[in-house]
């Protein structure tokens, strides 16, 4: 099996030491190569071939922003993962970089990075495999399956959980060895046989549209709205796994492309046909259903499947109200949120669509959701779009 390789452009040394070792002490990463700024790493990626960047904005010399655009000239394809510390402060700074080609993007913790890069460690391996296996695999690399670094981070939690907790739940945790949650070799997990499910009553007329979608979301997402039908009349919930803070940029950035207005879902308001709602970061988003219409509910309930705001809970609300009325659509993303309460949607009789498994940038959520026959039909993300418009015009309420 081949590594992952990992370029780190950050202008602290420290930085680059530090997100250095949590990418050497993960099988199956590697680093190829540090720089100092974004000219450094422009001459380091003349002999250094990654397969990810992860790349800090406020930089001397060139800055991230200012790579990027440079990237564009220069016609590099490597995915870039944002990681740096401004982006808490300046998310339309962080969105800039995402339109201008950026993958993704980490924020580093508050003001004591140093001391607390331990609680991104988790994303930072996610996005490297994430991100960098699709490239690594797309240029020939013999490498793991995404799910491989995701119980990799599911052992280092346990083991920080071991060191932090006393007594009983200690040694339950303890008891977690090595071979529960890393297989003994690299593998590639195959996709199961779905479970048919026959559904309580046949698909109905399409009232919503719910999307739940996390790794490789936002620029899927952004393939999706630009594209979609401006004649659209059902509303659309958008539950994208991103930090509080940034999801009212990109709410702004998709109304820019997308011909829908799309907004930064609010607590109470009144949920509007040919709309998109995008659930706000840190805040679960679900529908409520009240004698004079359907309303947006935010919580901050505990998070669900790891995040919030989860997919699982607006799936639910979906399920429970609009029953064989609404369409689900699972989209790319690692784990499995999102993928019980689609099917129980498809139960109920809602139409639902998954992103395949070659458009998936993580075909891990769409992947649980397709096993548990919770998906009627798997679409590649460039089709999406057309999918969702297709079937949301054919089952319109007159």
């Amino acid at each position: 099996m081949d590594d992952i390789s990992v370029m780190i452009c950050d202008d602290s040394a420290l930085m680059r030491n530090l997100i250095g070792r949590i990418v050497d002490e993960t099988t199956g990463l590697s680093v190829c190569g540090k720089a100092e700024n974004g000219q450094d790493l422009i001459e380091k990626l003349k002999t250094s071939k990654p397969d990810v960047i992860l790349l800090d904005i406020e930089m001397p010399v060139m800055t991230g922003l200012q790579f990027l655009k440079k990237r564009k000239e220069l016609h590099l394809d490597v995915p870039v993962i944002i990681l740096s510390s401004v982006a808490t402060e300046g998310a339309a700074v962080t969105i800039e970089c995402l339109e201008l080609g950026a993958s993704d993007f980490i924020t580093k913790p508050g003001a004591s990075v140093t001391l607390k890069i331990g609680d991104v460690t988790s994303e930072i391996v996610e996005y490297i495999a994430s991100y960098g296996g699709a490239y690594a695999a797309m240029h020939g690399k013999s490498i793991p399956d995404p799910e491989f670094f995701h119980h990799q981070i599911k052992l280092k939690e346990a083991e920080r959980f071991v060191i932090k907790k006393k007594g009983e739940e200690a040694a339950k945790a303890a008891s977690i060895t090595k071979a529960d949650v890393v297989p003994s070799t690299w593998f590639q997990p195959k996709v199961k046989e779905p479970v048919v499910i026959t559904p309580e009553r046949e698909g109905g007329k399409i009232e919503l549209i719910a999307i739940g979608i996390s790794t490789g979301g936002p620029n899927a997402l952004r393939d999706v709205f630009k594209d979609i039908d401006p004649n659209l009349k059902q509303p659309v919930l958008v539950v994208q796994h991103m930090p509080a803070g940034f999801t009212a940029e990109f709410a702004n950035s998709l109304n820019n492309i997308c011909p829908l207005p799309v907004s930064e879902a609010k607590d109470g308001e009144p949920i509007l046909g040919g709309h998109v709602y995008i659930a706000p970061g840190s805040y679960h988003m679900f529908v409520e259903h009240k004698p004079l219409g359907n309303f947006i509910k935010l919580s901050q309930d505990e998070p669900r499947n790891g995040h919030r705001p989860s997919c699982d809970v607006l799936f639910e609300s979906v399920a429970n109200i609009f029953k064989n009325k609404a369409l689900g659509v699972i989209m790319t993303g690692m784990g499995r949120d999102g993928a019980a309460q689609i099917t129980e949607m498809r139960k109920k009789g809602a139409w639902t669509i998954g992103q395949n498994k070659d458009s998936s940038i993580v075909y891990g959520m769409p992947k649980v959701a397709f096993e548990m026959g919770g998906v009627q039909k798997q679409v590649a993300l460039a089709d999406m779009a057309g999918e969702i418009s297709k079937l949301a015009k054919e089952h319109l309420l007159a």
